[in-house]
């Protein structure tokens, strides 16, 4: 059976954009989801790259690239009391 993943709460929501990590994810390297009006991309933070974008213009993504290198350390802080809350190794 594939495991659900959970939709985590949103980190960050600013010009726009939702920020966001899914639980199942925190295994993985350090990580957002974004999304805007139908629009989704995922970013690694360290460092900040993107991993893959679905229907976003490339301004959008010079876009929200700022913003992650912006808030950074805020989200790595998050995703980090989160693994260990949920007893997930730290990334």
């Amino acid at each position: 059976m594939l495991e659900e993943k959970r939709t985590m709460p949103v980190v960050l929501r600013i010009k726009g954009y939702r920020f966001w990590f899914y639980e199942a994810d925190l295994d993985e390297p350090p990580h957002v989801h974004v999304g805007k009006e139908g629009k989704e991309a995922k970013y690694w933070i360290i460092p900040v790259a993107l991993a893959k974008s679905r229907r976003f213009r490339n301004h959008e993504l010079s876009e929200i690239e700022r913003i992650l290198a912006e808030y950074r350390g805020d989200i790595l802080e998050v995703w980090r009391k989160e693994q260990g809350r949920r007893g997930h190794r730290q990334g």
